[in-house]
């Protein structure tokens, strides 16, 4: 349960960012009711997530496969509840999801899956990627796609951070929110 209230999409300073949030999402999920506290930091959060997740040339399935890792390697489930549905459309397997506790140990992973996902751990366990783990992304991805893997495993520690801070659950009662 959310530890303070989620805010009031109606209110004046917030009313057209809501209805932009609503354009962008199809709705205001329960991150977004939460971050409308503060109109510049849900404007900021939606221009910069919203370009990770449809702006990049990052191919979806790996996108979505690091948004999982994330969620699954700090705990936070409302950002799985989020991405599972979507990294399944995105071609991700359910064998795949079902092996993520475990990848190292799982054969349903590629080369290319297994240096993301070994990046995806060093990025957000350590901070610190060794050498040797760099040195197998390049070999599947060239630097506009490092670059776009890197901020997206970057922004979505940032967003299970964030929900886990502040307690961000999907059975929370938002109020009337769109």
């Amino acid at each position: 349960m959310a530890r303070i209230p989620y805010a009031d999409p109606a209110r004046p300073e917030t009313a057209a960012l809501a209805e932009r949030i609503v354009a962008e999402r199809g709705e205001i999920l329960h991150l977004y009711a939460m971050l409308l506290h503060s109109p510049p930091v849900a404007e900021g959060w939606l221009a910069f997530l919203t370009a990770i997740r449809q702006r990049c040339d990052l191919p979806g399935d790996v996108r979505e496969l690091v948004i999982v890792q994330v969620a699954h390697l700090n705990g936070a489930r409302y950002e799985a509840e989020q991405h599972v549905p979507i990294a399944l459309r995105e071609g991700v397997t359910h064998a795949q999801l079902d092996a993520l506790p475990d990848w190292r140990a799982a054969d349903v992973f590629g080369p290319r899956e297994r240096a993301v996902l070994a990046y995806c751990d060093a990025m957000t366990r350590t901070i610190h990627v060794e050498p040797a783990t760099f040195a197998a992304l390049r070999e599947h991805f060239d630097p506009r796609a490092i670059v776009e893997l890197t901020a997206t495993i970057g922004a979505y520690n940032m967003v299970s951070r964030f929900l886990e801070a502040i307690g961000i659950d999907s059975a929370d009662d938002k109020g009337d929110v769109r």
